[in-house]
């Protein structure tokens, strides 16, 4: 690491300031970013006030001019030269310096550093070759000149090539609001690299999308195509991918082989994402290791629900295939319930058993997934029909062991929350067949959703089949809830609480009649 001097003249005091500037191994200096160099002057003008501050060791008669530390020339490339100039260096040398008193020693003015001009000169190759200055003026007060060679400047970038090319000899150009002088610097550095790819190695994205941004502004074809190969390899994903991409865009030239690197995100395949999809969910649906299938289900369940956000649901996922999933599912449930409700299947051995009931789980399970990803899609109406309509499956149900069908009865359950909380908009008919039919099996595995299940929300349930209840006429409430009351008064603990919609319906059909015609009475007789 090699070191700068800042020479600052304060009222008769020579005051030097170190800034760290890294040599590569190309021979030329990287100019330090303008807040390095800020929190440097910083940092010393602090170190300065707090030696102000502290008792003097000696009175002077004079003011002593600190000596420079030795430097050691060898550490430092002869090819270049690089030196960091204030302002006031330009003014007369330190022999103008005023004595200070003795008795009184003047305590040195204080310096507003950020509102003084720095200004960092920068050589490349050859200094004494040098034939053309580049001056570049950037955001606080900060300006870089180049010592650079016009031949590897036109050489390398068309935008200089088009400065130098009048008839009149050009020795220096000025650049004015720069917006990012550290990588200017860096790019023009770059024109006398033989391999800027490997240069690259090791930068972060962002900066090389900063490189790449002033070499599209140089018309520096050679450091442009190098960024691109390195983002075409490197590793980039969340907000680096969205700025690679929109970096990558905005090049203004097609030759440039962008495709293999917006490729990584965009693909040219027509009907490709429901078709993937497709084979997503299948393989998904027919896997049997537990562990694998419940966190991909739970990984596409929340991907799927990104893309409806995100898209706001403009973006079509082909619901035909999900629904001929949910058929075979169902199908496959049936003809596992036929043969678990064969007589004498209970005394059959385990290895026969539990083959058949291990798959009842995971069709209950696979139905349950399907049915979260239409209620996400608001395509569910059509599932509510579908399973409402398993007569068969219903009446085989009470011949199955609880233990092995509770879990079929968590997809009513799942039907009559989506109903209550208005996930879901089947008709009248359906409602009511959907009581019908599967309220009862509901109600016998109650006991064993309650300990059976941990996903099981006993206060949700019981909620969202009292509100479906109540979408129906008064005269569908009343036989229903009658029904109810049956089974609750037998087993209170083993039956869903819905007194909320006992109250309801009770008032609708006491209540309100009575109020109605005393609220008429009394306006007619208003009248």
């Amino acid at each position: 690491m090699a070191e700068f001097t800042l020479r600052r003249l304060e009222q008769g005091h020579t005051r030097i300031r170190n800034v760290p500037i890294a040599v590569t191994p190309e021979g030329f200096w990287c100019c330090p970013s303008p807040a390095a160099i800020q929190k440097t002057l910083k940092n010393q003008n602090l170190q300065d006030r707090h030696r102000a501050t502290s008792p003097l060791h000696s009175k002077a008669s004079s003011l002593q001019r600190p000596s420079l530390p030795p430097v050691d020339k060898r550490s430092v490339s002869t090819s270049l030269r690089s030196r960091l100039i204030s302002d006031e260096q330009r003014c007369p040398n330190s022999s103008t310096a005023t004595p200070v008193s003795s008795k009184a020693p003047e305590r040195p003015q204080k310096l507003n550093v950020e509102s003084q001009q720095r200004k960092i000169s920068v050589g490349f190759g050859q200094l004494e070759t040098s034939d053309l200055k580049v001056t570049l003026h950037g955001k606080g007060a900060t300006s870089v000149r180049m010592s650079v060679h016009k031949n590897i400047l036109a050489e390398n970038s068309s935008f200089f090539a088009d400065k130098l090319s009048g008839l009149s000899p050009v020795s220096q150009i000025e650049m004015a609001d720069c917006e990012d002088v550290e990588i200017f610097v860096e790019t023009v550095g770059l024109m006398y690299c033989k391999e800027i790819k490997h240069r690259l190695i090791k930068q972060s994205v962002s900066r090389v999308l900063r490189i790449l941004k002033v070499a599209e502004t140089l018309g520096f074809q050679a450091c442009i195509k190098s960024c691109l190969d390195y983002l075409e390899a490197a590793p980039w994903i969340g907000e680096e991918e969205d700025d690679v991409v929109s970096s990558v865009r905005q090049l203004q030239d097609d030759n440039y082989g962008i495709s293999p690197i917006l490729n990584r995100v965009a693909s040219d395949l027509s009907n490709q994402p429901n078709d993937t999809l497709s084979h997503i969910m299948e393989l998904v649906l027919e896997s049997t290791e537990d562990r694998g299938r419940r966190e991909m289900k739970s990984l596409v369940l929340k991907l799927l629900k990104e893309i409806n956000l995100k898209t706001n649901g403009t973006v079509e996922i082909c619901t035909e295939s999900l629904y001929s999933s949910c058929q075979r599912c169902l199908e496959s449930l049936l003809n596992l319930f036929r043969q678990a409700s064969e007589p004498g299947f209970s005394d059959r051995s385990l290895e026969t058993k539990d083959p058949v009931v291990r798959q009842i789980t995971l069709e209950a399970d696979n139905l349950i997934w399907l049915l979260e990803i239409l209620v996400d899609r608001n395509a569910a109406d059509e599932f509510t029909l579908m399973w409402a309509s398993q007569n068969e499956l219903a009446e085989l149900h009470t011949k199955v062991p609880t233990m092995s069908r509770h879990l079929v009865s968590c997809i009513t359950c799942r039907l009559f929350v989506g109903i209550g909380n208005g996930e879901m908009l089947p008709s009248k008919e359906t409602r009511k067949l959907l009581l019908h039919v599967w309220l009862q099996p509901l109600i016998n595995d109650y006991s064993w959703l309650q300990h059976g299940s941990r996903s099981f929300d006993r206060k949700v349930v019981e909620e969202g089949i009292g509100r479906t209840i109540l979408t129906l006429s008064l005269e569908d409430q009343q036989s229903i809830l009658l029904s109810w009351l049956g089974c609750f008064l037998k087993a209170s603990d083993n039956c869903p609480n819905l007194q909320r919609a006992f109250e309801v319906w009770w008032r609708r059909t006491f209540i309100r009649p009575y109020v109605e015609q005393h609220g008429s009475d009394l306006q007619s007789g208003k009248a």
